[in-house]
């Protein structure tokens, strides 16, 4: 079940000597780690963390991103989807499913839904996307929170990743690289995106107290 990445993935520059490549644990895929740039928003601790890991090119529309979350998604995505982005940076792990062991892709997403939301998840990426307590979803009404998921090994569903929103997923890639966020709209993610999957729990906005007259 366990596979080597694909080498059509597109490549983005890196400003570390070499780029991180991408698949997991029977969940594979290819891409590069992009770099921070100048554009770094000091004051903020996620931009400094970003920019310190050289994770993304430009690492504001990310904190832009996260805040975007905070406001439109219901209570619950963005508290997984800010949970995720804590771990940006924590090492990929072949059978890993904690911070400090290091994450495989699908114990990943299982770590963070279990600890954020509190939805155990199937071990592999396959059960999650079979899951009966997921619902399947169009690519048109992802949401941050949805799981996306990826035929990077020849069979389908054999990655999974957590979508954030603004085209973006979180996943953590092969061994080699971290945990980190990917555009879905590059060439390699667009051709091998197999579906998504909705847990009720995350994406249901908690009620509104009423108000006191």
């Amino acid at each position: 079940m366990f596979g080597a990445a694909s080498s059509q993935a597109q490549q983005v520059q890196s400003s570390t000597p070499a780029a991180a490549t991408a698949t997991n644990q029977g969940n594979g895929g290819t891409t590069a780690s992009p770099a921070a740039n100048n554009s770094v928003d000091n004051s903020d601790p996620v931009s400094r963390f970003l920019a310190d890991k050289g994770l993304l090119p430009n690492t504001k529309p990310v904190v832009e991103l996260a805040q975007q979350v905070r406001d439109k998604a219901s209570d619950m995505a963005s508290e997984l989807v800010l949970s995720a982005m804590n771990f940006l940076g924590v090492p990929y792990r072949r059978g890993g499913t904690s911070e400090q062991s290091g994450f495989d892709c699908s114990g990943f997403t299982r770590h963070v839904f279990e600890n954020s939301v509190g939805l155990i998840l199937p071990r592999r990426a396959s059960e999650q996307a079979n899951s009966p307590d997921l619902i399947p979803i169009q690519k048109s009404e992802l949401k941050p929170g949805d799981l996306v998921f990826f035929n990077t090994l020849r069979h389908t569903f054999s990655h999974v990743g957590i979508y954030i929103g603004d085209d973006k997923f979180i996943h953590s890639p092969r061994a080699g690289g971290q945990v980190r966020v990917e555009d879905m709209r590059q060439a390699y993610w667009q051709q091998r995106f197999d579906g998504a999957r909705r847990a009720p729990v995350v994406t249901a906005r908690q009620p509104t107290p009423p108000q006191n007259n």
